[in-house]
């Protein structure tokens, strides 16, 4: 079985509870300390197995074999993998049964990671994640005040669009959000625009 890692929580001495993200489900497993556990963290993909507990409705995480990306050992770009993988652990914690959406996001981030600024491969991916669960807002209406945006749009958490005179946040072209909504592509954003998007998917998905 193999699975992404999106949050890990610490018990008593060393051992950790691990959250995994699979193919269709998130997993929450016991995972014991031991000298000759190699070490696992936020982001990492993992093929392990899953023993049943008698005393435990959490089975136990056991066999874990890390698989390594081309760029693991890119510091930068595994911190900003680490943020984003990160924030999906409150965003699916009370969901056990999640079809293939979620994992195959995953997949396909990482292999796209290195190959552009990761901060445009997550707005991308997010952009689709927000249409797959019917929350991404093509129309230009400001969700503050109702009335239809005519200009540059701010967007604030989770791409709800404003006007700029409602949040005062950056203004981003109409032309450049139709592009990322409509062929999820953030081509014609400018690199302004994507670390001002970056920074806004970082509040939460």
């Amino acid at each position: 079985m193999q699975g992404y890692i999106i949050n890990l929580n610490k018990v008593k001495e060393e051992d950790l509870i691990v959250s995994i993200l699979s193919d269709g489900r998130l997993e929450t497993l016991y995972r014991f300390y031991g000298a000759r556990h190699g070490t696992i963290n936020i982001g990492f993909k993992i093929d392990y197995e899953i023993e049943p507990s008698a005393k435990s409705t959490i089975g136990r995480l056991k066999d874990v074999i890390h698989i390594g990306y081309p760029w693991i050992n890119d510091y930068k770009l595994l911190r900003f993998w680490q943020d984003f993988t990160g924030l999906f652990y409150k965003h699916l914690k009370d969901a056990e049964e999640l079809g293939s959406f979620y994992f195959e996001l995953f997949e396909n981030a990482q292999t796209q990671w290195n190959k552009q600024n990761p901060k445009r491969v997550a707005i991308e991916l997010y952009a689709k994640l927000l249409e797959h669960e019917g929350r991404l807002h093509k129309e230009h209406y400001c969700f503050l005040c109702s009335k239809e945006i005519q200009d540059d749009i701010s967007l604030i958490r989770a791409f709800l669009p404003t006007h700029f005179n409602c949040t005062h946040t950056l203004g981003i072209k109409r032309s450049a959000l139709d592009e990322l909504y409509n062929n999820k592509s953030s081509l014609f954003l400018s690199d302004k625009e994507v670390d001002r998007l970056w920074n806004v998917l970082l509040e939460g998905l």
